[in-house]
């Protein structure tokens, strides 16, 4: 006996479908166009939706709707670039959304990483990273308090890295871990993902010149928008 499927599954392989034969940016139906499509409810539209936003297939754009997502952004993780520089190599135009930034006290994870005395001041920023206006990763980013100068340039328009060499402080080399993370409900908003959606965060401490800590940044990417590329060799034994 052949079991009929939820009308949200239905919905999620037709838009499989239309996905597969769209341009990433091209537009798909809203949820209303959906409704009265399949005859259902909003909620089950938008249930279809949020599960291929999950997926990294689609995502919406607040007043505007819902689109095809970009083929997901490959990163090898043995060299160090900027998030700039990463999507420049991919053709793709790198941009930033200002969240917050200022000087602050550290945190003790924070002090630690970047190797300074408890209760140092440090300049906390955050942005929303794009690629070609889509979003990609929350990142937070903590410097040394001497760093302050950064926050005179526009980061918003410009590479974090450049900023640092400006102010004589070279990123050369990091050190880093990946783990994994449910989107809490206001990076769902900033990302245009469903809340609770998985996330890739990525935290790394970056060296200068002179191997002294420069910045402690830990990024929270979509996950199937932004993959990680590993090569392992084997040693011998």
């Amino acid at each position: 006996m052949t079991t009929t499927p939820p009308a949200y599954v239905i919905i999620e392989r037709e838009l499989r479908k239309m996905i597969a034969k769209a341009q990433p940016g091209d537009p798909l139906p809203s949820d209303a166009e959906l409704c009265r499509r399949f005859g259902v409810s909003r909620m089950t539209a938008r249930q279809a939706v949020q599960r291929l936003a999950s997926d990294g297939l689609l995502y919406r754009v607040s007043g505007r709707g819902t689109f095809v997502a970009q083929t997901p952004v490959h990163r090898r993780i043995n060299t160090l670039l900027s998030f700039t520089e990463e999507m420049r190599r991919r053709g793709l135009k790198a941009g930033s959304r200002m969240l917050q930034s200022g000087v602050r006290a550290g945190t003790d994870q924070e002090v630690v990483a970047l190797q300074l005395p408890v209760g140092s001041l440090v300049v906390a920023i955050q942005r929303l990273r794009l690629a070609d206006g889509v979003p990609m990763a929350v990142e937070h980013v903590r410097l040394p308090a001497v760093c302050a100068g950064v926050l005179e340039a526009n980061l918003e328009e410009s590479s974090l890295f450049v900023a640092l060499e400006a102010i004589g402080r070279t990123p050369t080399q990091a050190y880093g871990t990946l783990t994994a993370a449910a989107a809490d409900v206001q990076e769902a908003q900033w990302l245009n993902v469903p809340t609770g959606a998985p996330l890739l965060i990525e935290q790394r401490t970056i060296h200068d010149q002179a191997d002294v800590p420069v910045e402690f940044t830990e990024s929270r990417y979509v996950g199937g928008r932004y993959l990680f590329d590993i090569e392992l060799l084997r040693q011998p034994g």
